[in-house]
């Protein structure tokens, strides 16, 4: 019979807060708001405490735990995931992060020419001790900006940019992907497509120009816009623009907790 080292006593008397399985790749089904579904590739963490007279934990537990979950990635399934780690592996807490590129078909303004656009969307999921699941929704969406200084100031042009915007939210019932990129990009001097003609080139650098925002602009107008969803009950938002002119990134970052 093989020594499982795992279960072997440990005297330093210090637990650990997180081990586990970094960077697993795994292929996920998530949801989509237009056509039901979407499959896609994901990177997993996945985490559980360890008390202070344990060695190990055991790591191939995670992934035979990830290999049992068929339904796509929802707040339900993610919940269940982190209570059968903490059961499996005798855990108090239990944490996992998913992260994956989502796609969604975006038109262009004026010739209608249709592109994937890729969105980076992480989903963060902890269990403490009992308490209710706590869920983080991420989604980084890529936006244009105009320098409402360099726009003031120039006899003709202004310098723009591109930039993301990262926003995470806390909710109480299910909140759609497509619903916080919607929200980002009317926040922005303009949206960014995957397919522009050049009809689409001159609508989007108009619009762009006569939309300048900084990035205290950006991230303030994301904010109100969550702060007036109801169901939206913490989130973070940050801006940062890649500036073209400067050797330097310009950043904002708001937090709010609602109550």
């Amino acid at each position: 019979m093989l020594i499982d080292m795992q279960n072997q006593p440990d005297f330093r008397n210090i637990p650990i807060d997180k081990v586990g399985i970094k960077g697993l790749k795994h292929p996920v089904i998530v949801r989509d708001k237009a056509n039901g579904s979407q499959s896609t590739v994901a990177e997993v963490n996945m985490y559980v405490d360890l008390p202070h007279q344990c060695k190990g934990t055991h790591m191939s537990r995670f992934v035979e735990l990830l290999h049992t979950v068929n339904t796509p990635v929802s707040l339900n399934s993610l919940t269940n995931i982190l209570e059968d780690m903490k059961a499996s592996l005798g855990a108090k807490s239990a944490h996992i992060e998913i992260s994956f590129p989502y796609f969604i078909e975006k038109t262009s303004p004026c010739t209608q020419s249709k592109g994937l656009m890729d969105y980076n969307c992480t989903i963060v999921g902890s269990s403490n001790n009992g308490k209710k699941a706590d869920m983080v929704l991420k989604v980084a969406v890529p936006v244009t900006s105009v320098c409402p200084c360099s726009k003031e100031i120039s006899e003709y042009g202004a310098h723009n940019q591109r930039g993301e915007v990262l926003v995470a939210a806390r909710f109480h019932k299910f909140i759609w992907i497509e619903e916080i990129v919607n929200l980002v990009e009317q926040a922005a001097s303009c949206d960014i497509y995957s397919v522009l003609k050049r009809a689409d080139e001159k609508y989007v650098t108009e619009k762009a120009y006569n939309n300048p925002k900084f990035v205290e602009d950006i991230v303030r107008d994301v904010a109100k816009a969550l702060i007036e969803d109801a169901n939206i009950t913490w989130f973070s938002v940050s801006a940062e623009n890649f500036e073209s002119i400067h050797n330097h990134s310009a950043y904002a970052y708001i937090e709010h907790s609602r109550g």
